[in-house]
């Protein structure tokens, strides 16, 4: 290895270091899915949640290999891989063409189990609607709304796993029983952090619809 090799190594490492220690790990998420808190217990929340704007594809694979499939294609239509539904610019010579619009990112990033397969989205930002929204070009993406809604929550950090999902799963399904909560729906997933955030530092969260408030 050459010094100046060596050298431009030692600057690479020392540069996404310091992009880890400034935070620029939230660079994903600027805005996250807005809720009311109606109960905090220890790790565990009952929220309600507001509606919401889903972009959402279906895929193959275990609860840890669905996430990064799906993550590629919902980032290429926020990032304009999409049919903007804004006014076109005219351009010259006589021409005219659309533009793929960009959308910024949101958290959490949520994945939900349906019918063998899974259901990854990312929520869309509230200055968007059903309406504005940009049709995705990829056809496996689709936008849905998600009406308001009462979710028991838990909060945990740690490693993107199955047996950490299933562990804190379980521990909400208990909180709810102890409660005695209605479940009305699946789990879903919430990841709130880029994929190279420590850790020890990523917010991760399991949401389950509910119908009756906690006791």
């Amino acid at each position: 290895m050459t010094m100046y090799t060596a050298i431009n190594r030692f600057g690479v490492i020392v540069t996404v270091t310091l992009l880890i220690l400034t935070g620029a790990t939230t660079a994903m998420a600027t805005e996250e899915a807005p809720y009311t808190v109606i109960k905090t217990d220890d790790i565990f929340e009952l929220r309600e949640y507001a509606p919401q704007v889903l972009a959402e594809i279906i895929v193959d694979g275990d609860l840890e290999d669905a996430g990064n499939k799906a993550f590629r294609p919902l980032f290429r239509y926020i990032s304009g891989d999409n049919k903007s539904r804004g006014k076109i610019a005219m351009t010259a010579p006589v021409s005219q063409e659309q533009q793929g619009e960009k959308i910024s990112m949101t958290a959490p990033v949520s994945q939900q189990r349906i019918q063998g397969k899974w259901a990854v989205s990312f929520m869309m930002p509230a200055s968007y609607t059903m309406e504005t929204l940009p049709t995705p070009d990829d056809p496996n993406i689709t936008l849905r709304l998600v009406p308001a809604r009462l979710v028991a929550a838990v909060r945990y950090s740690g490693f993107w796993s199955e047996e950490k999902y299933l562990l804190h799963k379980e521990k909400l399904e208990k909180w709810i029983k102890d409660n005695r909560v209605t479940v009305a729906g699946e789990p879903v997933w919430a990841r709130y952090n880029a994929p190279f955030t420590p850790w020890f530092m990523r917010r991760n969260e399991i949401l389950i619809p509910v119908t009756a408030g906690a006791k």
